[in-house]
């Protein structure tokens, strides 16, 4: 089998970090958000996956080449000499996916859940038609377009953001498709939710399955924190052995065996701590992640926040609301950061007391 991952965008939503690296490799609970997903795929037998890219396409090859060996699949890139929409890479792939006639799962990069693959294959097989939409509940659905099917999972409609109630179950990024699916879709931009999904639904050709467990897009930094907590919690349920158990750690904490935590420290709960990261005496953190070889020294107090790589955060320096370091960034001593997004490279000498981005 094959798989196709969505990963062409420039990842503005996730400023400053993605001005360092592109998204798919920022890395989400100490590991780059895409290679959750390819491990996860090649888990359940998948020997390819082809790689939608057209930013930082080097980059992404150069990392996950790395992983090819270890995992037993091909990675292949696929590039786009102009952005194609969530439709066009099929096209351009098309070759590669249908190679061998068989079955082919097609997914967002910024997505993190408990990757059903197994699961959805099952139901595909099961119900014999073109394709298969992974579907999720929400709480508003009349903020997202929603997806409307029958007692057996065939998909009727799709409601843009609906003013009254007809479903509260949206498209969850994570699709499977028969090798026709692709006649139905030209080299060129093209929405796969706009364009393509409403023909199949016409046609009888598209079913939903519905995603148990956790759902979220990770993509801009305020979910990109929710979806850190969801998926502590899950890792609290399956694996508990990964989650950290050291002096002053309160709840979910993940922390690379690489760091240094001080004495006299509260980390949680909701942290995830990378690797080379050293935490000095008597800091508090929550519900933040640390990326790479960043310095937090003594007394720092961090709350919902995203520290970039290599950063240096000050003695009593206080940072919360949804704060984001870009790489490199040095805060002097007994600073507050309120919602600030700083970009890389930058030294700040004073505080931040109102959300805003700092040039």
């Amino acid at each position: 089998m094959k798989a196709l991952i969505l990963v062409g965008g420039y990842g503005t939503r996730l400023r400053p970090l993605t001005l360092s690296r592109p998204k798919p490799l920022v890395e989400f609970c100490n590991k780059p958000m895409l290679l959750h997903q390819v491990e996860a795929l090649a888990e359940v037998g998948v020997k390819e996956v082809v790689l939608a890219v057209s930013y930082r396409a080097e980059m992404l090859e150069n990392e996950l080449k790395a992983q090819e060996q270890r995992l037993g699949i091909k990675i292949t890139m696929s590039h786009e000499k102009e952005p194609l929409g969530t439709a066009g890479p099929l096209a351009l792939a098309r070759d590669i996916l249908r190679e061998d006639n068989e079955p082919f799962f097609v997914l967002n990069s910024d997505i993190s859940c408990e990757f059903p693959f197994s699961q959805m294959l099952a139901y595909h097989r099961a119900h014999g038609k073109e394709g298969t939409i992974v579907v999720t509940k929400v709480e508003e659905p009349s903020k997202y377009g929603v997806v409307v099917y029958n007692s057996t999972g065939q998909i009727e409609r799709f409601v843009e953001k609906p003013p009254v109630f007809v479903s509260n179950k949206i498209n969850a990024g994570l699709y499977i498709f028969n090798a026709g699916v692709l006649d139905r879709i030209q080299l060129k931009p093209t929405s796969i939710e706009k364009e393509v999904f409403p023909h199949m639904a016409e046609d009888g050709q598209l079913y939903a399955m519905e995603l148990q467990g956790f759902w979220m897009d990770v993509g801009q930094p305020k979910d990109f924190l929710i979806g850190m907590c969801l998926y502590l919690t899950s890792i609290k349920q399956k694996h508990p052995e990964r989650l950290y158990t050291g002096p002053g750690v309160v709840g979910n904490v993940l922390v690379d065996p690489s760091a240094k935590i001080g004495a006299n420290c509260r980390i949680g709960p909701n942290v995830v701590v990378g690797p080379g990261v050293t935490i000095q005496d008597g800091v508090c953190i929550k519900r933040s992640t640390v990326l790479r070889d960043t310095v937090i020294k003594s007394h720092a107090w961090i709350q919902s926040s995203i520290l970039g790589w290599k950063c240096c955060i000050g003695q009593w320096v206080r940072m919360e609301n949804v704060s984001v370091l870009g790489e490199d960034v040095t805060v002097k001593d007994e600073l507050y950061i309120n919602g600030g997004r700083i970009l890389p490279h930058k030294s700040i000498s004073q505080s931040v007391s109102d959300p805003q981005i700092i040039m």
